[in-house]
C-alpha cells in the first residue's frame, strides 16, 4: 500500500494553497501556542478553503478538550494529533466528534512501547516522533530500529527530522503497519513556511 504523506506546521496563506497543490493527504496546523508554527485566528481561517481531498489535522498539545471541540466544528478538521499527555479518556471524548485521531509519543531507547496497549481502541493511529521536551519539532530523526519493539498492528505515522535523504529508506521499511510520513522542518524556508518545490521533489520520490 502506499504510504499516505502529511504536511505539518502549516500558517501562511499563499503557502497553504501551493501546498495543498500538491494533495498531500494530510495537512497538519499547529495551535500549540509555544511552536513557531503556532496558527493564528486570522490564518487557521484558510483552513475551511483547503480541498476536501485533503484530510486537515490540528496539532495540539494539552489543550482544553472543550476548545479542542470548538476547533474541530469550527475549522471542519478532518483529523487532530495529540501531542501532550492526553490520557485514554481525553482520547475517548473525542471520539463522538469523528474525527480521526492521532496520538503522538516522542521515541527514545527509554520509551515503554507497552503503554500504547491502553490506546489501542480510542485512536485511529500513533504517529512516533523524536523525543524532545517542546513536543516535536527537532528536525531530528529517532533510531527507527526501536521500533522493533512497537509490537501492537495499530497503523502509525513516522514523523521526526525526515528530509529528502530518508526517501529511499522509508521506501525499504518493511512494516505493513506504517501508514504515513509526516514531514515539516527539514522542509521550511523558515518556521511555518515550506519550501514547496522541494516538497514536490520528496513527493515524487516517495510516489514513484
Amino acid at each position: 500500500m502506499k504510504l499516505k504523506l502529511k504536511v505539518c506546521g502549516m500558517r501562511q496563506a499563499s503557502n497553504i494553497a501551493a501546498v495543498a497543490e500538491l494533495q498531500p493527504d494530510y495537512l497538519g496546523f499547529i495551535f500549540y501556542q509555544k511552536s513557531p508554527r503556532f496558527i493564528s485566528g486570522v490564518s487557521a481561517e484558510l483552513i475551511k478553503y483547503v480541498p476536501s481531498t485533503i484530510k486537515t489535522t490540528g496539532v495540539f498539545v494539552n489543550e482544553d478538550l472543550e476548545r479542542v471541540k470548538a476547533y474541530i466544528f469550527k475549522y471542519n478538521l478532518k483529523a487532530v494529533q495529540l501531542h501532550g499527555q492526553e490520557d485514554v479518556v481525553y482520547c475517548e471524548a473525542l471520539k463522538p466528534t469523528g474525527v480521526e485521531i492521532i496520538k503522538a509519543f516522542g521515541i527514545d531507547e527509554n520509551f515503554d512501547f507497552s503503554k500504547l496497549e491502553a490506546y489501542l481502541n480510542v485512536v485511529d493511529y500513533f504517529l512516533f516522533d523524536t523525543q524532545t521536551p517542546d513536543h516535536g519539532g527537532s528536525g531530528k530523526i529517532f533510531d527507527w530500529k526501536l521500533l522493533t519493539n512497537y509490537t501492537f498492528n495499530k497503523p502509525y505515522f513516522l514523523s521526526g527530522g525526515i528530509d529528502l535523504t530518508h526517501t529511499t529508506t522509508i521506501k525499504n521499511i518493511n512494516d505493513p503497519r506504517l501508514y504515513a510520513v509526516d514531514v515539516n522542518s527539514k522542509f521550511e524556508l523558515e518556521p511555518g513556511l515550506k519550501d514547496v518545490e522541494k516538497l514536490r521533489e520528496f513527493f515524487k520520490e516517495m510516489n514513484s
